[in-house]
């Protein structure tokens, strides 16, 4: 009968010196202890595989892999022989799979799920999508494989986002997510989106998406524009007048090339291709906006062209000036006048329509128009093809003369000219 080999202890691992040839200490249970005449220590398992060939695993060199530590992976080895599964090739696959997962990190799956969807998007949506992503997310789980992150861990994530009050931001980032969760499900490197789940765990913002003033709030609102804007880049301060002026979309505003811009016979068309309607995925509009700018309106045109004239765009990326600025522009002017939660850069538009129809007294339809709206039914879409264009264009001059009149002559005051 073969005699059973004693347990190693520490004292005798730890005391093991080198000799002129690597010598084995055995521990039992086919491990053994193996010393390099160089010194190093590496346990090993000397076992039989199912085909009958000898072969061996390495469990990692002493003292980083104590006695202990090499113990327990010979017993999980002995374990996965005796359920007829070969420790060798079990190690192979895990190396796999752990290498799949650490190449499929959320980061490297975003990025490739963002450029897959670049050409659904503006550029500028784009660029703020993944702005958001390098901000707020991939720092906190950019480097962990997609498949092992859970729900509170996105949980987390998005907290950091309310933590600043920005509790819109953390909804979108909530929905951004979910798509690259769903993204990876179909290509095979996650197994579930944790991200619905989160819907009810997130703050509600009471005031909305698209918060806005009322016109009793119109005067309150541009005093606090005019004490905040001396200290503002002047483009920012034409950004921020024309907005209020015409209420185009934030996004249709800052991406405006002048190339569109007919600054000689006063015309500004948009082309309908850059229009929300245009990026709609069912069959959009072939119609072309036209931005009837009042008198006001044009002073600042002119005015802005001293400063962006030479760029691509009306207003310029100041890193980039081959891109248009930021959409968070005027967000951050609406922070600086402490009106964050009570307005925001689609509340122009709302505000408009509200002072428009109740105020001026002009039909819905027409500015419905104006805004660029799509009709959902028959009646609306006989309106559209009417366009009402030269009742557009008065009722754009009276509303910049409303805003005017209502802050006490300071729409155009300063810089930029005199009102007209």
């Amino acid at each position: 009968m073969p005699k059973l080999a004693t347990p190693l202890t520490d004292i005798q691992v730890k005391s093991a010196k080198p000799k002129d040839k690597s010598y084995t200490l055995a521990d039992g249970g086919g491990m053994y202890l193996e010393v390099s005449p160089l010194g190093s220590k590496i346990w090993r398992m000397a076992y039989r595989q199912p085909n009958g060939k000898n072969t061996r695993l390495t469990f990692g060199a002493y003292p980083a892999v104590t006695l202990l530590a090499a113990r327990k992976r010979r017993d999980e080895a002995r374990a996965l022989r005796e359920a007829g599964t070969d420790p060798a090739q079990a190690r192979r696959i895990d190396k796999s799979n752990k290498a799949t997962l650490s190449a499929n990190t959320f980061e490297v799956v975003a990025r490739e799920w963002h450029t897959h969807k670049l050409d659904t998007w503006k550029a500028q949506t784009a660029t703020n999508i993944l702005h958001r992503l390098e901000v707020d997310v991939f720092p906190l789980v950019g480097k962990h494989p997609i498949a092992t992150i859970k729900a509170p861990t996105m949980l987390d994530v998005l907290r950091q986002v309310e933590k600043r009050g920005a509790l819109d931001m953390a909804k979108r980032l909530r929905q951004v997510c979910s798509q690259i969760f769903d993204y990876s499900v179909a290509s095979g490197r996650g197994e579930v989106n944790p991200m619905p789940s989160l819907k009810g765990a997130l703050k509600h913002s009471e005031s909305g998406n698209h918060a806005a003033i009322t016109a009793d709030g119109l005067p309150e609102f541009i005093r606090a524009f005019e004490k905040i804007e001396g200290h503002m880049y002047p483009p920012t301060k034409v950004m921020f007048r024309l907005m209020m002026m015409i209420f185009v979309r934030t996004s249709e505003l800052i991406e405006t090339p002048w190339s569109e811009v007919d600054l000689v016979n006063e015309s500004w068309i948009i082309p309908w291709q850059r229009m929300k309607m245009g990026k709609r995925k069912v069959k959009p509009r072939k119609v072309d906006h036209h931005v009837f700018l009042p008198t006001q309106g044009w002073a600042l045109l002119h005015e802005l062209h001293t400063f962006t004239g030479g760029n691509k765009h009306l207003f310029p990326n100041m890193r980039d000036p081959t891109k248009p600025t930021s959409n968070g522009t005027i967000l951050a002017a609406i922070k600086r006048m402490g009106y964050t939660g009570k307005m925001t850069g689609h509340g122009f538009r709302s505000l408009a329509m509200g002072v428009i129809k109740e105020r001026l007294g002009y039909r819905h339809e027409v500015v419905d128009r104006q805004l660029s709206h799509a009709s959902g039914d028959a009646y609306g879409e006989a309106y559209d093809r009417a366009l009402f264009l030269d009742e557009r264009k008065v009722m754009m001059q009276q509303y910049a003369d409303y805003l005017e009149n209502v802050a006490g002559g300071i729409v155009i005051a300063g810089k930029f000219g005199k009102a007209v």
